[in-house]
């Protein structure tokens, strides 16, 4: 298993929809090894392919779900998310923000709804489903994004956003080539392996 690079906020491939997954072959599920490989050594939930400049439909995720109370691994290929209404109440700084391995170092409030159901393959072309409530529904979420081209910062609300736009300028973020390696490169988030951040 390779651990690959996750590309930073800018970098084209992040801000396109990604291609629909045709062969389910073993280079897919080569991909998918190192996705997870990577996702465990960045300590993150979950990991799209986007993110590691694959531009196809592709999420892993490996994360507690606490509605449920046990850990939750996989993969969704082509998937497609159904969601309940999002609150039109304000995202509660301390319990609903969001990080994002590509967004190195920050993180910020975002309203998400609380349930959804995602449908789609495993890498072996297998149909699979899944629904989840709280804060693994935000993962999925979150992943299936990815996939759409958007990013969580590209959702949050007017205040939040301003304070994006002036810290997208000091980290330098918007612009393509950057990257950082899980594993060799310091964390960004600065925590440990038993710390998590969304992807």
């Amino acid at each position: 298993m390779t651990i690959h690079p996750i590309v930073v906020y800018g970098e084209p491939v992040l801000h396109r929809k990604a291609d629909p997954v045709v062969d389910f072959d073993d280079d897919l599920r080569s991909l998918v090894a190192d996705m997870f490989e990577t996702l465990r050594v960045s300590n993150g939930v979950g990991l799209a392919a986007p993110q590691v400049g694959v531009g196809k439909q592709i999420f892993v995720y490996d994360a507690d779900d606490e509605a449920e109370a046990r850990r939750r691994r996989g993969v969704f290929i082509n998937p497609i998310l159904t969601a309940s209404r999002i609150p039109d109440t304000r995202p509660n700084p301390d319990t609903e923000s969001e990080g994002c391995l590509s967004v190195p170092s920050l993180d910020f409030p975002l309203k998400r709804a609380g349930k959804v159901t995602v449908n789609g393959f495993d890498e072996n072309g297998e149909r699979i489903s899944l629904s989840a409530e709280g804060w693994f529904a935000r993962i999925m979420q979150h992943e299936f994004d990815h996939l759409q081209g958007t990013l969580y910062v590209d959702r949050l609300d007017r205040r939040w956003a301003k304070k994006w736009t002036r810290a997208k300028a000091e980290y330098g973020y918007g612009e393509p080539g950057l990257s950082w390696l899980p594993g060799t490169d310091p964390d960004p988030f600065g925590h440990d392996a038993v710390d998590e951040d969304l992807s």
